[in-house]
C-alpha cells in the first residue's frame, strides 16, 4: 500500500497547502483587477526576508490574475530578464516560437534584428524595445477583451540590473498613464526598497504599494495544521500540536518543514508526542542547511562578525555591546548593522536593539561560531 502524499511543500518558492496570512493582500489585488487602471494594487512592492513566502505570493497573484483570463508573465531578475519578457510577449503574441525580433530604429549603426540565441539588446534601444512589446501586447489583449490585462511579476528584484529595471519602469510608468491593463507585482528582500530610492527612474516603482511579508500568526498555524491534517484524516495530540506549532515561530517556510517532518514521523496516521518533538529537530537541521548557511555564506567576514557577536545574546542585542564586542565603534559597526538590516538578516526590534529575522538563526551561528572564526581567520 502506498504512502499518502505529504500535503506539505518545504521546498522553495513550492506553493503550500495553506496560504495563511495572505488573503487581505490578494483579494486587494483581485479587486483591483476588476476596477480598472488607476487601481492602486495593480503595482505591488512586495519585501521580506528569506522564507517569508514572497514567490509563494506571487504565485498566488498570478493564479488570481488567471481567474480573470489575464496573461500572466512570471520572471526572475536574473541577468538579462529583460530580454527574456521582451521574447516571452512576442512569442505569446505570434503563438509560435520566436527566433528573432525586429529592433526599433534610432539611428544606431547594425541594429535591425536581433537573434534569441544571443539574448542582448543594445543599452540605447532597450527602453523603447520593451514599451513597443508591452504596448502591442495590451493592444492584441483588448481588441478581444478589453476587461483583461497583463500581470508581470518580478522575484528576486534586489538582484535587478539598474539599467533593465530602470526600462521596465519607464515603460510601465507610461502605460499607466495611458490607461491600460497593466500590473505589475515586484519581490526582494528589505534592502530592495532602498535600492529603488536611490534611482531617479525606478523611484516609479517604490511609489508602489508596499507589502511586508511578517510571520503569520501562531493562532492560524495552529488551525491549519488542524485542518491539513484531518482533511487527510491524521490525528495530532493537543500538546504535539502546540509544540509543533510554537516550533515554527510563524515563519513560513519553517511551517511547511514542521509540517512535512511532524507528518512523516505519524504511526498509524497519529501523530504524538514523541514523533512531533522528532520532526521539529529534523526541521531546525533542515532549516540550517537550507536558510540558514546560504544566508550566511553570502555574507562578508565582517557582517558574520557582527552576528556571532549578537549571537552572545539570549534575545534581542544592544547595539552598543554588538560594537564593543567587535572592538570597534558605534559607527563603525552601524554600517553593517544596516548591510544586514537590508540583507533581510536582522531587523530593529525597538531603539538600539536589533534581533534575528529567521528563527534559529542565533542557536545555528553558536553550533557553527568555530567554524565560521576559523573561515575568517584562514581566508585572512
Amino acid at each position: 500500500m502506498l504512502a499518502t502524499v505529504n500535503p506539505f511543500r518545504p521546498s522553495a518558492g513550492a506553493n503550500p497547502p495553506e496560504l495563511l496570512g495572505r488573503e487581505e493582500i490578494l483579494d486587494e489585488f483581485e479587486e483591483s483587477l476588476i476596477s480598472g487602471p488607476g487601481s492602486p494594487s495593480r503595482l505591488l512592492r512586495i519585501t521580506g526576508s528569506r522564507g517569508a513566502g514572497k514567490t509563494v505570493l506571487l504565485n498566488a497573484l498570478g493564479n488570481r490574475a488567471r481567474i480573470h483570463n489575464w496573461q500572466v508573465l512570471d520572471e526572475t531578475a536574473t541577468p538579462g530578464f529583460i530580454n527574456q519578457i521582451i521574447f516571452a510577449l512576442e512569442e505569446a503574441s505570434q503563438h509560435k516560437t520566436v527566433k528573432s525580433i525586429d529592433l526599433p530604429s534610432l539611428g544606431v549603426d547594425g541594429i535591425g534584428s536581433i537573434e534569441l540565441g544571443s539574448i542582448e539588446f543594445d543599452r540605447s534601444t532597450l527602453p523603447l524595445t520593451i514599451r513597443r512589446t508591452l504596448t502591442e501586447c495590451l493592444e492584441r489583449i483588448a481588441k478581444h477583451h478589453p476587461e483583461r490585462g497583463l500581470l508581470i511579476t518580478l522575484d528576486e528584484t534586489q538582484g535587478a540590473d539598474p539599467q533593465a529595471l530602470r526600462a521596465l519602469a519607464t515603460a510601465v510608468q507610461h502605460l499607466i498613464r495611458e490607461d491600460r491593463n497593466i500590473a505589475i507585482a515586484f519581490a526582494g528582500l528589505p534592502g530592495m526598497s532602498s535600492f529603488l530610492l536611490h534611482d531617479e527612474v525606478t523611484t516609479f516603482l517604490r511609489r508602489a504599494t508596499p507589502v511586508n511579508l511578517t510571520d503569520i500568526p501562531l493562532d492560524l498555524v495552529k488551525s491549519s495544521f488542524t485542518s491539513i491534517l484531518n482533511a487527510h484524516d491524521y490525528t495530532i495530540d493537543q500538546n504535539a500540536l502546540d509544540a509543533a506549532t510554537a516550533a515554527t515561530y510563524g515563519y513560513p517556510f519553517m511551517i511547511q518543514l514542521v509540517g512535512y517532518n511532524i507528518w512523516r514521523r505519524a504511526k498509524d496516521n497519529h501523530i504524538d508526542l514523541a514523533a512531533a518533538l522528532s520532526g521539529i529537530e529534523s526541521a531546525r537541521i533542515r532549516l540550517g542547511g537550507t536558510v540558514h548557511e546560504p544566508a550566511v555564506e553570502d555574507l562578508s567576514d565582517v557582517d558574520r562578525t557582527y552576528l556571532l557577536a549578537m549571537a552572545q545574546d539570549d534575545g534581542p542585542s544592544r547595539t552598543g555591546d554588538v560594537a564593543k564586542r567587535m572592538g570597534r565603534d558605534l559607527q563603525y559597526a552601524g554600517r553593517y548593522r544596516e548591510r544586514l538590516i537590508q540583507a533581510g538578516i536582522i531587523y530593529p526590534v525597538s531603539y538600539g536593539y536589533v534581533d534575528f529575522t529567521i528563527p534559529y538563526l542565533r542557536e545555528w551561528l553558536q553550533q557553527h561560531a568555530a567554524t565560521l572564526v576559523m573561515q575568517r581567520s584562514s581566508q585572512a
